[in-house]
């Protein structure tokens, strides 16, 4: 998976282990419930610098009770190694506010 710029097969996206994360056609979404709107809004703050410092953008949906995230690479028409790291930034910054990805 060292390749930013190739797709992904179906086998290496379960190889990754995402916890929270499922395929969705050509991207990978999760649900966070982060219960209170300002826990919400800080997830969304902490994405956002990752994303920026990754130049590699998700689209974010925040509302009360949780932040719905979507990655793909647009460039490329699907997930690459790019969204399975940002993914597990996503996770790592949820985990460090005690919020879980919905199931």
């Amino acid at each position: 998976m060292t390749d930013p710029q190739r797709k992904l097969s179906a086998a290496e996206l379960a190889e990754a282990g995402l916890t929270g994360w499922r395929v969705t056609g050509e991207a990978l979404a999760a649900t966070f419930r982060t219960r209170k709107f300002s826990t919400g809004l800080e997830l969304v703050n902490r994405i956002g610098a990752s994303a920026e410092e990754a130049n590699h953008h998700p689209d974010l949906t925040l509302t009360y009770p949780e932040v719905g995230v979507t990655l793909s690479s647009h460039d490329v028409g699907g997930i690459t190694s790019r969204d399975i790291d940002l993914a597990r930034v996503i996770s790592g910054h949820a985990a460090d506010l005690g919020v879980a990805a919905a199931e």
